[in-house]
């Protein structure tokens, strides 16, 4: 039996898989906003699924941020509250249990190296394409951390091959860089680029919709966006190799960027005859949870 915690801005959601991935059970409860509630409320939803399935040892726990090599403590979480604090020793305390804890894009690598699909594949590196850009990476199914626990987060190294009569200039990202990969091939990014460059405020579902609809602007954001996602992905095929990219968020759903990107992709591969294996999460935005219970193997 394997459980894990999937902590997030909104919601905390508990899931139970039997040792072949099957799911037991499955608690969401909202996500408090301050430190002491927080770890009664991971106590009181621990005591509930240990009512329905009986008494466990050890738990995953995944979340938007990462422990701190060098201290110990939370750090670039996006529940502030939790930034600067021993989630892994208090929750440890609090449970008398093992707890093991990893970002949400790990878990999100680690859910379909084991049984998603990224299956079968020695190295997968998982990529959460949404309001963001987060990489993880696992190899041998086991998720590769880092020296500085940041491995896998390439979404703010700057864009490979940037040009500004290409690519624009649509100012500096969030975190204070210029040019992050996350500024154009997250679905924020793509959508920023085309109300930027055109002057609208649409999604990208609306831009893919006008995609359909043979819209010259929209079309040319979309082949943009293709291109970049070809040249970002390339940085990580050339350094880790991976036997499969897995695709999440919520510009995993356009179905046409899996061949559109497999084929941009090959230009830029320090290979002759690149082979790449590009595709679509097998469990969505379930990967997480159930990432952070193949923690707890």
């Amino acid at each position: 039996m394997l459980v894990g915690l999937d902590i997030g801005g909104t919601k905390i959601e508990a899931k139970v898989l039997s040792e072949q991935g099957e799911e037991r059970f499955v608690h969401r409860v909202p996500t408090p906003d301050n430190y002491p509630e927080f770890l009664d409320c991971v106590e009181g939803l621990v005591a509930l699924v240990k009512q329905e399935v009986g008494e466990f040892t050890r738990i995953g726990c995944g979340l938007p941020g990462a422990v701190s090599p060098v201290t110990g403590l939370m750090q670039n979480a996006n529940s502030v509250f939790l930034i600067g604090q021993d989630v892994i020793g208090d929750l440890s305390q609090r449970l008398s249990m093992d707890v093991r804890i990893a970002n949400d894009a790990n878990c999100f690598a680690l859910s379909e190296a084991v049984d998603g699909a990224g299956k079968g594949g020695e190295i997968v590196f998982g990529a959460i394409l949404g309001t963001g850009c987060g990489g993880g990476v696992v190899i041998n199914q086991q998720v590769l951390t880092g020296a500085n626990a940041i491995s896998g987060e390439w979404g703010h190294n700057p864009l490979p091959g940037y040009d500004p009569q290409v690519d624009g200039d649509i100012g500096p990202c969030y975190c204070g860089r210029q040019r992050c990969i996350e500024q154009y091939i997250s679905g924020t990014g793509f959508s920023d680029q085309y109300n930027h460059k055109y002057g609208k405020s649409l999604k990208p579902k609306q831009i893919m919709e006008l995609v359909a609809q043979g819209d010259a602007e929209a079309t040319a954001a979309y082949r943009l966006l293709v291109d970049q996602m070809a040249r970002s992905f390339a940085t990580v095929t050339n350094i880790l190799d991976p036997h499969t990219i897995v695709f999440g968020g919520g510009l995993s759903n356009i179905d046409s960027l899996y061949p559109d990107v497999s084929e941009a992709i090959t230009q830029y591969i320090f290979a002759a005859e690149p082979k790449v294996n590009i595709r679509k999460a097998k469990y969505g935005d379930s990967s997480g949870v159930r990432g952070a219970a193949w923690l707890a193997r």
